[in-house]
């Protein structure tokens, strides 16, 4: 029997897979070119970081220790069911060849970020299956909790994910930010996503945990999109979401009763999120009935 992980090592690995599962998934999914398979050796590298981290001590590098883990136990995996299969035999040295390269650039890996994000939010997928999807890869959140924020039944949500990843196989959608030309109709799709994620959270019932962290994980969506693809339309909504999100805690009451806003206490505002939200840049075409239309216009049909 193991013994048991010490909490700060547990706190930490927790606090890796919620800020950097996205990263390390991306780059997998871009090296073994299958979700699923990327999906579980991703889970296995954090199992294994449970068990070698407490007697070595938490690598200077975590998020590469991961990948390079995961790698591995995707190789075992791939020569466990194919021992004679001289494609897969070709893949896993295209596989371990890749990796080495993509582990010394963080570059690299941002771009993949950018590519899974394009491959959840793919307008072939269903909206709700869009959702799902990137909450589960992007952000981590599990399916248990995506559902309760969602008010479904795990097993439903589950769903959604399992015909959403049939639907990328089935279709070949590719793992690719589009080209120049296709971006504005492919954005759309993934800004609409952010927003109904934010949207989820900011309009459920105040107070509770999972809703302030739709929000958040909203937010950092946003961030990493703009960082990435800083468009006007993205840094519109960032903004827009920030200063939403800065009335937070002083919207509702102790009984979560809605606080009109000339009746809010602004003391109670986050001045930090306010301060970044008005620093944004966008054109003045983009005024802020235009933007929270565009942004709103699919939860209202």
């Amino acid at each position: 029997m193991l013994p048991p992980v010490p909490e700060p090592i547990s706190k930490t690995i927790e606090t890796l897979y919620r800020s950097e599962s996205g990263r390390v998934l991306a780059t997998l999914v871009g090296l073994l070119g299958d979700l699923d398979l990327a999906e579980e050796s991703m889970h296995e590298a954090f199992a294994a970081a449970l068990e070698s981290w407490p007697p070595t001590g938490i690598p200077d590098k975590p998020c590469p220790w991961l990948i390079s883990t995961a790698r591995f136990k995707a190789i075992d995996g791939m020569r466990r069911r194919a021992r004679f299969d001289r494609a897969q035999r070709d893949l896993i040295a295209s596989v371990e060849s890749r990796v080495n390269e993509a582990l010394s650039q963080d570059e690299a890996i941002e771009d993949d970020r950018l590519r899974l994000i394009f491959t959840c939010c793919h307008p072939a997928l269903p909206p709700e299956g869009q959702v799902a999807l990137t909450l589960r890869e992007i952000c981590g959140l599990t399916t248990e909790e995506i559902a309760r924020a969602f008010l479904v039944m795990p097993a439903t949500l589950a769903q959604r994910i399992v015909r959403a990843k049939a639907k990328i196989r089935e279709e070949s959608i590719p793992y690719v930010v589009p080209a120049p030309q296709e971006l504005p109709e492919r954005l759309d799709a993934v800004l609409r996503v952010i927003y109904l994620v934010f949207n989820e959270g900011y309009s459920a019932a105040a107070g509770t945990e999972i809703t302030a962290e739709l929000t958040g994980e909203a937010i950092r969506l946003g961030r990493m999109l703009a960082e990435l693809q800083p468009e006007q339309e993205v840094l519109g909504l960032l903004a827009l979401m920030l200063l939403q999100e800065s009335r937070r805690a002083a919207r509702s009451s102790s009984s979560r009763e809605l606080i009109l806003l000339a009746d809010q206490d602004r003391m109670l505002w986050n001045r930090e999120q306010i301060a970044e939200g008005v620093t944004l840049r966008w054109p003045k075409e983009l005024s802020w009935a235009w933007i929270n239309l565009k942004f709103c216009r699919e939860l209202w049909t």
